[in-house]
């Protein structure tokens, strides 16, 4: 496998980008390993921390939003101690956290093996850690997998190997940059015969946005719907990705169930700049997202990015007529806060970094639930069918009866945004309700519709699951409903306590499910047991 060089360069000269005035004091040279001011980090974080929140106030407003809004007030605030936190690794120094730590190990005697200090295989598996996607500014979840081939009798404090991959995560990256970062630094520090570094990357998915290609999530229990990406990088005994090396740190990798395709193109994916599927959008226009106003004939539940020439000048017009805030102040934002963590605008990989989160947000932007829920296309051509499900006959609690009114649709997929941290969380709808026509077939049109709707907006969970059963409610005339939410937020796996793998689930009822606990049981039965109704 050949890898590419970290891509690089600078803007076509003379072009500047366009930024709020906002004064600030940015960290140091985002490029170095070390952070040159170290005795002034607490005061370039207080003294940034204004201008990304300013930034976020003026991005909340081209949403719509109402800055000052209880849900809402301290946003700003929380988004700029997640991008602190998030890029946190630009001022920490390697040499301080691995130097301490190696340790003298004596090895096998010469010549009757190898072993111990001297040509001993170590391998840490499973190494999980969030960083932010340079392309998109959005985090994306990276497992490490690190091997070193111990000489000289020297091995290095495991825990090490897991602090090393911290600190490159947290900065601005892209995958094989962050694996050829890793391995490099931790050759040169523990001196090896050879560093093996194994990523596997999930990135999710752009809404709307198709091609996605380079695989979607093999291991659809980890991070369902998200981009998987896996990466590699060798130096010394494991340059030749052909050799006894990686063959034993492969096998080695496959006794903890890690199943890597060594075969992947990375130099392949690069070239189509497919890690990042926000790249897909480049050189399109805005999105056309849940705006009935923006042109005539599309749908309110519309996807997607729409190639309309002049589109960028009638959204300047439209937003600040309307929130007082235009498109190319929300990308001078965004622009703003990567100048604020230190960040170069002119390095080729920013380039259109702003344009691509501005993108994303705007598929959030506040809508009136009353209006277009009344009005919505529900068989419109973005929702999803699927099979029918059995009609239900089951024993609700120590009474045998007849459910064939009863209804339901489990593991309905969506994608929301955080309010309060304005990042993503993902996961599946159940949805059960009691019809009031004998045998009616469930609208899975309707519900998907309902479930994309709502979750297309900033929200918080416990809200979403509200609206989508007082929504079920309406549209399905039924005054019985039941709506469960599985959810995994990005909000609390990258940041703060990082409790990566932790889901959150949330309920509501309304009318018979209130107080029919048997009713209850048995919808918690079915979602249970849903693998013996999925298609």
């Amino acid at each position: 496998m050949k890898l590419l060089p970290p891509m690089g360069g600078l803007r076509e000269a003379g072009h500047e980008p366009t930024t709020l005035a906002i004064d600030f004091k940015p960290y140091p040279d985002a490029c170095t390993d070390e952070c040159e001011d170290a005795h002034v980090d607490n005061s370039a974080e207080s003294d940034s921390n204004p201008a990304i929140m300013a930034a976020v106030k003026v991005l909340l407003q081209g949403l719509g939003e109402d800055v000052n809004r209880d849900g809402l007030k301290k946003t700003p605030l929380r988004v700029a101690k997640a991008f602190r936190d998030g890029t946190r690794g630009y001022c920490q120094i390697i040499k301080d956290i691995v130097g301490g730590a190696i340790f003298p190990e004596a090895g096998v005697e010469s010549g009757a093996g190898y072993g111990g200090g001297n040509g001993g295989l170590v391998v840490v598996r499973n190494i999980d850690h969030f960083s932010y996607c340079e392309a998109c500014l959005l985090p994306f979840k990276v497992r490490f997998h690190i091997g070193y081939i111990s000489s000289s009798q020297r091995v290095v404090g495991l825990s090490k190997l897991s602090r090393v991959a911290e600190v490159f995560a947290k900065r601005l990256q892209a995958p094989q940059r962050l694996a050829d970062e890793v391995s490099k630094i931790l050759h040169e520090t523990i001196r090896p015969l050879g560093v093996a570094v194994v990523l596997e990357c999930w990135h999710v998915q752009f809404p709307g946005v198709q091609g996605n290609a380079y695989k979607f999530n093999s291991q659809a229990e980890e991070m369902p719907g998200w981009l998987h990406f896996p990466v590699h990088r060798g130096t010394g005994a494991f340059e030749d990705e052909n050799s006894d090396a990686w063959s034993e740190f492969i096998a080695v990798l496959s006794l903890g169930g890690v199943n890597i395709e060594r075969s992947c193109s990375n130099a392949y994916a690069v070239q189509r700049r497919s890690w990042c599927p926000f790249q897909a959008v480049d050189g399109l226009h805005l999105p056309v997202i849940n705006d009935r106003t923006m042109e005539h004939g599309l749908r309110c539940n519309g996807h997607g990015p729409k190639r309309i020439s002049g589109m960028n000048s009638q959204v300047n017009s439209k937003l600040q007529a309307k929130y007082g805030v235009s498109y190319s102040m929300m990308i001078g934002a965004v622009e703003s806060i990567l100048l604020a963590l230190g960040e170069d605008l002119k390095r080729e990989e920013l380039r259109v970094t702003a344009t691509r989160f501005v993108w994303w947000l705007l598929n959030f932007r506040r809508t009136n639930p009353a209006l277009q829920v009344n009005g919505l296309d529900w068989n419109g051509a973005n929702s999803v069918r699927r099979g029918s499900p059995p009609v239900l006959h089951t024993t609700l609690g120590s009474t045998d009866i007849d459910c064939s009114h009863f209804l339901f649709e489990i593991d309905v997929p969506f994608l929301s945004q955080c309010e309060h941290h304005l990042l993503p969380f993902f996961g599946v709808a159940h949805i059960g309700y009691f019809s009031v026509k004998e045998n009616e077939e469930p609208d899975r049109s309707k519900i998907n519709s309902i479930v994309q709707f709502f979750s297309q907006k900033l929200q918080v969970q416990e809200r979403l699951t509200k609206q989508i059963a007082e929504a079920i409610h309406s549209a399905c005339n039924t005054v019985d409903v039941m709506v469960v939410l599985e959810a995994s937020h990005i909000c609390m796996l990258s940041r703060g306590i990082e409790k990566i793998g932790s889901n959150t689930a949330t309920v509501t009822v309304l009318g018979r499910f209130v107080t029919d606990s048997a009713a209850k049981a048995a919808f918690f039965k079915k979602i249970v047991s849903r693998d013996a109704h999925r298609k």
